[in-house]
């Protein structure tokens, strides 16, 4: 559920008249129904949204944030997190047109992996994040903005490397190369696959795409790269060949999620449509 119009309202009346007496007549309700509005919409939020002190009424950091933002749809400070595995190649080609359509936006991003910006979503540190889908994150919602392919990079002159579809009964876990754990592009890919990597402590790890492309073109391993990295130019560079891979076409779906009950979702409902894939 998100909050009503009328909820926001009450809120913003609040802010201005710092009494639900006077805050009520400006709204041209009852102090009962005004009050009974306000504690739904904590409800909704999770959190208390004002302090009732003895003759005064104040705004919770939480309560000044909806009531700042009621009826200004991306405006303001608004904190994004987004992992590494997509920042790099989605937000360069799509936050020019998102600062012209937002001018007033006020954006703050945060790079960190899926487990970290859920915990923040969670928390209230953030209020939206851009991740990949599948993911379990219970009390989560997310609006979708389009499908990854994931693509197979070899090192020029290896067996899969030759011109055609990889077929996953192809690929070895001896053969993989990946990210560090904690990347869930690495848990994606494998689990397309069936497969579980290599374990011992001579098992090469990456920390960033880019340098899991520049492993593949030493003839370290074959590893794995979403579309948009590729498209952006990341595997451009010698030593290094992009194979699909065949049997149903792995994927993962890039989403903007945040907390349930969010104030701020009706505008990571917006965001999501702004960075659209194309």
């Amino acid at each position: 559920m998100l909050p009503t119009l009328r909820q926001l309202q009450y809120l913003k009346l609040l802010a201005e008249h710092a009494s639900f007496s006077r805050a009520a007549e400006a709204a041209h309700v009852s102090q009962p129904a005004l009050s009974s509005g306000v504690q739904e919409l904590e409800r909704i939020l999770g959190a208390p949204v004002v302090e009732r002190t003895r003759g005064n009424v104040q705004l919770t950091a939480v309560g000044a944030e909806a009531a700042r933002n009621a009826g200004r749809p991306l405006s303001g400070r608004f904190r994004l997190g987004i992992i590494p595995t997509i920042a790099p190649f989605l937000l360069p080609a799509k936050l020019p047109a998102l600062n012209a359509a937002y001018p007033a936006l006020r954006l703050f991003i945060r790079e960190d992996l899926t487990p970290r910006l859920i915990a923040g979503l969670k928390a209230g540190q953030l209020d939206a994040a851009v991740i990949a889908l599948p993911y379990s994150a219970p009390g989560i919602d997310h609006a979708r903005i389009g499908d990854d392919e994931i693509l197979a990079a070899a090192p020029v002159g290896h067996r899969l490397a030759a011109p055609g579809a990889i077929h996953p009964g192809a690929l070895k876990a001896e053969d993989l190369i990946l990210l560090e754990d904690g990347h869930c592009l690495r848990d994606q890919a494998l689990a397309a696959f069936d497969l579980e990597p290599s374990r011992g402590d001579d098992v090469f790890a990456a920390t960033s795409l880019h340098t899991l492309v520049q492993m593949v073109s030493s003839g370290l391993g074959i590893s794995f790269l979403p579309r948009m990295a590729v498209d952006a130019g990341l595997a451009d560079m010698p030593g290094v060949v992009i194979r699909p891979i065949s049997a149903k076409a792995p994927s993962r779906e890039i989403v903007v999620a945040w907390r349930k009950g969010s104030s701020r979702a009706a505008e990571a409902r917006l965001l999501a449509e702004a960075l659209q894939l194309d």
